[in-house]
């Protein structure tokens, strides 16, 4: 009986050996997110500081390049303009042109037509006004002689 008295005696020392090992591993830890919890209450607020000021910086470099994007865009989009501009006022100028010719030759044809079946041109009514008002104003001076 000696013999089991002498092994319950050990396995109870060798548990509370390892009870009294865990006890203090887990004080340990405790103490250990104690002081990680203090050490970033005190260190939070100034890396968070930290961490503004380098947001800042980034929120400076993006304006910026944002910036010159924008720009390089617009003096694209000026550029393109301008082409357009250009080329526009030139087929502009090439169609007014056209449709001049295009006329002229409407109303040319238009009055090769009417002379033909006899109705005159307005330059022939013209000219027929112009020796009227010669007939009329000769006409009034021999009036006034007799």
């Amino acid at each position: 009986m000696s013999k089991v008295a002498v092994k319950k005696k050990a396995v109870v020392e060798e548990t509370s050996s390892v009870l009294s090992d865990a006890k203090v591993y887990a004080r340990k830890i405790w103490l250990a997110g104690l002081g990680a919890y203090a050490k970033a209450g005190q260190e939070g607020s100034e890396y968070f500081k930290e961490l503004v000021k380098s947001g800042e910086g980034v929120e400076k470099q993006g304006k910026k390049l944002v910036n010159e994007q924008v720009e390089a865009a617009n003096s694209q989009i000026d550029s393109v303009k301008s082409t357009v501009t250009s080329n526009v006022s030139s087929v502009k100028g090439k169609f007014e042109v056209q449709i001049d010719k295009i006329e002229k030759a409407f109303d040319n044809r238009v009055a090769s037509a009417l002379n033909r079946i006899g109705i005159p041109s307005k330059q022939d009514v013209e000219a027929l006004s112009a020796k009227l008002d010669e007939l009329s104003a000769l006409l009034e001076h021999v009036a006034r002689t007799k």
